[in-house]
């Protein structure tokens, strides 16, 4: 048995139950390309790789790459020694479709599908990654700490909504699917886990001129949880250059100024950017 890394926040997933329903919310069939991140021991690798097209798995520890390659005979299966957050995800994308066309001599789908184990510490930032090549993705199915998997989910009014819940609301519609004990990892973490389904719209849920600029206003929005939108707002008005004056912006979109963040729905944010900007 490999001794894991603490400092790359391991835990292996080590129940076949909770495999077996990931694998069945996956649903793979021949025609897929899968990119999974952080297959450790090969869990979910076996039968992805057994019912999918292709499958590209990136992991950064060398000594769990060595184990895969040994323990799973798939000629369609492809193992990436990297850390996912240094990948050019775009490129990654777009050489698993063309192998896969290569490979099978089928047509390639336009997107892939990820499935991902992620270490807690970087799963924030994967997510950010993803959703930069989110025109290339069919959709992601995660196993996120639990109250990351919340934040992610949550709607307007909730305390878990925030930055987090509109970036991923914008580009996917979110599902959590089920709980995951720490029973089922080894070794087990002190918080539990979830499981997540990330499914790409086929455009964004607001239309906006400039996606950096409305992510900007909504972490201006967000900056200080306890402060009213205004509040917040008047503080970042110098660094976001608003066109509009923001009384008026407010007045136009039809949002009381003495509303929090967390209080607002995604079309009202973007309603908010196109009277401001």
């Amino acid at each position: 048995m490999i001794k894991l890394k603490k400092s790359l926040g391991q835990n292996l997933l080590i129940d076949a139950r909770v495999a077996n329903r990931i694998i069945d919310a996956v649903a793979p069939h021949p025609g897929d390309v899968v990119i999974e991140i952080g297959p450790g021991a090969g869990a979910l690798t076996h039968s992805l790789v057994d019912r999918s097209g292709s499958v590209v798995a990136i992991e950064i520890d060398k000594r769990l790459v060595e184990q895969l390659r040994a323990s799973i005979d798939g000629g369609n299966l492809t193992i990436v020694e990297a850390d996912a957050l240094e990948l050019d995800w775009r490129e990654l994308v777009h050489n698993a479709i063309e192998r896969f066309a290569v490979d099978s001599g089928r047509d390639a789908p336009s997107r892939v599908r990820v499935v991902a184990n992620l270490p807690y510490y970087i799963s924030t930032p994967i997510i950010e990654r993803l959703l930069r090549v989110q025109q290339c993705l069919l959709d992601a199915m995660m196993m996120l700490q639990r109250e990351v998997a919340d934040r992610i989910t949550s709607g307007p009014g909730s305390k878990e909504y925030g930055y987090l819940s509109v970036l991923v609301g914008y580009y996917c519609v979110a599902a959590k699917l089920f709980d995951v004990p720490p029973s089922a990892f080894k070794p087990a973490p002190k918080v539990w886990s979830a499981v997540v389904r990330l499914t790409v719209r086929d455009r964004p849920a607001v239309e906006v001129a400039d996606q950096a600029g409305f992510f900007a206003l909504v972490r201006a929005c967000f900056a200080q949880r306890r402060k009213t939108l205004a509040n917040n707002l008047k503080a970042a008005a110098g660094a976001l250059a608003f066109k509009d004056s923001l009384g008026s912006a407010l007045e136009r979109a039809r949002i009381d100024p003495r509303r929090r963040a967390e209080t607002l729905s995604i079309e009202e944010f973007g309603a908010l950017y196109r009277f401001l900007f």
